[in-house]
């Protein structure tokens, strides 16, 4: 995989990603795809609640982008959702539109009323859920769980089976459980799902394996970010060979959130090497209108689409912000619809100074002003306690330079 650590004016990454040693522990599929939940599992996120408008035009975003699947939400949740639902699967988009269920055949009834393509049984098997939530045991799982695949199944509908908080599982639980749902039931993928964002990379990828080999099925990952790993362990379970893993926009979602869409979308395609026709350009502004819709606020360094991800303000290099940003950042500016910015402050060198002074049309100063002006700007910097702005830098350097 020679050169897949770089492409001009995209992206330079660490070529030990593509070495032998490395990729020798790999199992990729062949192809993955993205199943999107912001519908559902974003809309979670204490406060947040999404209109049926914004719910349409969040599908339509997704589908622009490329996203191969949408969880378009719950029916049961209210009529309100149901109709939304209705709505997005009218849209004839290219994307697949999926429903969460319960296993409940009223739950897929409403899929297929919804005009659903797929639907995600979601039903517990982390020990303590079944132990001080439900008061179940594995075989009161699959009973439960049988019934509701096979109708589904009925119903034309693709079934993801969705045993949640699989990561806390006792594993003799989670081996007969899946041992019982392919003896008596035909699922078309089931998922590994870390509800409590508490496991290792290594760990998913050692249950992506486990589930596989016991199922003979496509395999897909859901995280949950409590630990800050989610798209790692999602990533990692790619290189097990989970065919699906399962995002939200900005990582929105309950506590910690989920993993990020704009960050799996990088990682699939720059990290992995597995080049996929997702509309990069498009990402920026969508975590944007997500960021409006949904009123939480990104932080500025958020990875992928933070404000300040491509500015600079320390002074080593940072003419090459401009010049040649692949010295200074993993991915190119331009590859997400960004642009490298160099600021004042406290931290800034001379080149700083000079490229405001070049901004401005100011040329030919000598060199003991620069380094006045600097000399200012650093000090403002440190008293305000933040960035020092272009009016200030033009007060600065007319008082300098008369």
């Amino acid at each position: 995989m020679d050169n897949f650590w770089y492409e001009e004016g995209k992206w330079w990454v660490s070529p030990y990603n593509f070495t032998d040693e490395v990729r020798k522990e790999f199992s990729l599929p062949e192809n993955v795809s993205i199943h999107d939940a912001t519908l559902r599992d974003g809309e979670q996120t204490p406060g947040v609640v999404f209109t049926k408008e914004d719910k349409i035009k969040i599908a339509q975003e997704l589908d622009k982008i490329g996203i191969e699947r949408i969880e378009a939400g719950m029916p049961a949740v209210s009529q309100d959702d149901f109709e939304a639902i209705k709505e997005i699967t009218s849209l004839n988009l290219k994307a697949k539109i999926f429903t969460f269920a319960r296993a409940m055949k009223q739950d897929i009834d409403s899929a297929v009323d919804c005009g659903a393509y797929g639907v995600v049984i979601e039903i517990p098997i982390g020990f303590p859920k079944l132990k001080y939530q439900f008061n179940w045991t594995w075989e009161d799982v699959l009973r439960k769980s049988v019934d509701v695949i096979n109708y589904a199944k009925e119903k034309n509908l693709y079934v993801v089976y969705f045993p949640y908080d699989t990561t806390r599982a006792r594993i003799s639980d989670l081996e007969n459980l899946l041992k019982g749902i392919i003896k008596n039931s035909n699922p078309d993928s089931v998922g590994v799902i870390d509800t409590m964002g508490c496991a290792l990379p290594q760990a998913i990828q050692f249950l992506v394996k486990k589930v596989k080999t016991l199922t003979k099925l496509p395999v897909e990952v859901h995280t949950h970010n409590d630990f800050g790993m989610a798209v790692a362990t999602e990533l990692a379970g790619i290189m097990a060979g989970a065919e699906v893993v399962h995002s939200c926009i900005n990582g929105l979602g309950e506590r910690t959130g989920n993993a990020a869409l704009e960050e799996l979308l990088l990682g699939i395609h720059i990290l992995l090497g597995i080049r996929k026709d997702y509309k990069f350009n498009r990402i920026v502004e969508f975590a944007n209108l997500l960021e409006e819709i949904s009123g939480v606020k990104l932080p500025q360094n958020k990875p992928v689409t933070g404000k300040m991800n491509f500015t600079r303000e320390s002074g080593i290099g940072v003419d090459l912000v401009i010049k040649e940003p692949l010295a200074m950042f993993a991915t190119d500016p331009k590859f997400t619809d960004r642009k490298g910015e160099i600021v004042l402050g406290k931290k800034s060198g001379k080149l700083s100074v000079l490229y405001y002074l070049d901004m401005l049309g100011i040329k030919d100063i000598a060199d003991e002003k620069i380094i006045e002006i600097l000399k200012q700007v650093k000090l403002l910097g440190l008293r305000k306690r933040t960035l020092v702005n272009l009016d200030e830098f033009k007060q600065i350097t007319n008082k300098i330079l008369g």
